[in-house]
């Protein structure tokens, strides 16, 4: 269960995120220049370890149709965060969001344990973020240590969306190329429309932006030393 016990470390990563939120309020700049870093590092994940297998699944139907359902699913999961009001319906969204990154972390493991274990270093550095702004969010309206446990409850999410993909393990290889499709989807969505989309919300210069080139390859060179 390599797929669970790599999924804890983004779950301790969202717990980490909530108590620095809760303690001290990181500053704008810092925050986009980690979005920036998780951003690259992410990105190298599902270029290097996902694509490669998806291209070579053997199935072009598969990866159409897995594909199609990932993007389906990640625009339905925005449009119903934009509808979001109220801290009910934003934890529902962010716990909808944390499940697929675990479900998309267990389907790495599928594919192999050096691309789940860098996919599990990428997700380490987006949930830390997003628990620093959830906690913020949620700081405004409850009281700091409700806001804290809030967001580490909704890490458990995690392992279970890990766990969730454990029996694809069991399919046949065009329904594991399909569901690598999903994954692949799923993580370029989460580059493009949400950690770099937050990113430039914030104050932006030069340096900050090549924190996702420094964060891609750092991620290159940690798979070549695996390799």
């Amino acid at each position: 269960m390599a797929a669970l016990k790599f999924s804890l470390i983004p779950m301790i990563a969202i717990m980490i995120g909530a108590l620095i939120a809760g303690w001290r309020t990181p500053g704008e700049k810092l925050v986009a220049a980690m979005q920036h870093l998780a951003a690259g590092v992410v990105f190298a994940a599902a270029a290097t370890e996902i694509l490669p297998l998806v291209m070579h699944g053997g199935s072009p139907t598969a990866t159409l149709i897995g594909g199609a359902l990932g993007v389906a699913v990640m625009l339905g999961l925005k449009a119903a965060e934009s509808r979001c009001e109220g801290p009910v319906a934003l934890l529902a969204a962010i716990g909808l969001d944390l499940a697929i990154d675990g479900l998309v972390l267990g389907l790495a493991f599928i594919a192999g344990e050096k691309a789940g274990t860098l996919l599990a270093v990428a997700l380490t550095l987006e949930v830390l973020f997003l628990a620093l702004t959830l906690t913020n969010d949620l700081a405004g309206r409850y009281r700091k240590a409700k806001a804290i446990g809030l967001t580490c409850a909704l890490a458990v999410l995690v392992p279970i969306g890990a766990l969730v993909a454990q029996p694809v393990a069991l399919l046949s290889p065009i329904w594991i190329t399909g569901f690598l499709s999903f994954g692949l989807m799923a993580l370029l969505y989460l580059v493009t429309e949400e950690l770099l989309v937050e990113a430039h919300e914030k104050p932006d210069s030069p340096l900050i932006s090549a924190m996702f080139f420094v964060g891609f390859l750092i991620l290159l060179l940690i798979e070549e030393i695996m390799a």
